[in-house]
């Protein structure tokens, strides 16, 4: 077990290292970007937000560290859905077709739903410890997380679980996405590799040209092709018809966090050194610095208007408008 921290820099660095006042909206204009960001602050002071996942009703769901509750921003207000048990490092979230959200927890060994109105069923895993990284719902609505302690991709489907074991114990299993045709896609921290698992379980590993970079969050595009974070390399990664090419982010360590694409082809990550939003499109990549100077965006997802929203762990949900994103 994980012994609680007892500051908010130290929850910080744990959330760094796992990759890695109440009231309304408040509005930014930042320059030179000329962008528009809106930004909710928690309804808790001690809430620090980590994962994010919007749905295709409108509504982002986000988790909270340390809190017994799951965050959702609807309707333009922000909300806090209380939930058995307290998160411990939650990184994993991701919302279904029928708009619930699921989530890993870790401190309860289970996978969790939580239905629009609240509503809260969880499927218990068979560990007595559980670590957990990231989740992804498949279109066929099972449910796959990266699953550290079992050093194993695991699928939960119809409530029973199927684990997809990796033969090397330095995998340290953590990013997940699944593609429209079901192949699931994961990032092995320690073993520096990308694996692919097909529909009949087969795996299939692939190498990352950078050592020791250290890949996290992964996602794939409506092509096909598989992008993913070098967190130690600093770098973007993409993974398309067997081809593996790395796109550098600067000479910097800007702490690559948060992986989304949005419906444009634009990969969009946090820079959680920089305080800043970034993006690649075409190759080429953009800055978007946000307004508050101890900004520090953790988690990243685009909604269906492509508006980009993040976490910050210094206590704030905030979004991008599509307007400036698409610039």
């Amino acid at each position: 077990m994980v012994p609680r921290l007892k500051s908010r820099r130290m929850r910080y660095v744990a959330l760094a290292c796992a990759v890695v006042l109440a009231g309304g909206a408040a509005w930014y204009a930042a320059r030179p970007a000329k962008m528009i960001v809106v930004e909710f602050p928690m309804l808790e002071t001690r809430d620090i937000p980590t994962a994010i996942a919007a749905g295709k009703d409108g509504s982002v769901w986000f988790t909270m560290d340390f809190a017994a509750a799951i965050g959702r921003v609807h309707n333009g207000k922000l909300e806090r859905i209380p939930k058995p048990g307290v998160n411990l490092v939650p990184v994993g979230i991701a919302v279904a077709a029928d708009g619930a959200a699921w989530f890993a927890d870790s401190n309860g060994q289970k996978i969790s739903r939580i239905t629009p109105g609240g509503e809260i069923s969880s499927v218990p895993l068979d560990t007595p410890i559980a670590r957990l990284g990231k989740l992804a719902v498949a279109p066929d609505g099972s449910v796959w997380f990266s699953e550290a302690t079992a050093y194993s991709i695991t699928q939960v489907k119809d409530g029973k679980i199927v684990r997809h074991v990796i033969d090397s114990v330095r995998g340290a299993p953590y990013g997940v996405a699944v593609s429209r045709d079901g192949i699931a896609w994961a990032t092995l921290q320690g073993a520096n590799q990308i694996l692919r698992i097909d529909p009949d379980g087969k795996m299939k590993l692939f190498d990352i040209p950078t050592r020791g970079s250290s890949p996290t969050d992964i996602e794939v595009d409506d092509r096909g092709d598989v992008w993913f974070l070098e967190f130690r390399g600093n770098k973007i990664g993409r993974l398309s018809s067997g081809k593996l090419d790395e796109f550098a982010v600067g000479e910097d360590s800007a702490g690559l966090t948060g992986l989304a694409v949005a419906g444009d082809g634009s990969v969009w990550f946090g820079m959680l050194r920089k305080g800043s939003l970034g993006r690649l499109r075409d190759g080429k990549f953009k800055e978007f610095k946000l307004p508050r100077e101890r900004a520090r965006p953790y988690g990243v997802a685009v909604d269906i208007h492509g508006n980009v929203w993040y976490t910050d762990i210094s206590g704030y949900v905030g979004m991008l408008k599509a307007s400036a994103a698409k610039k």
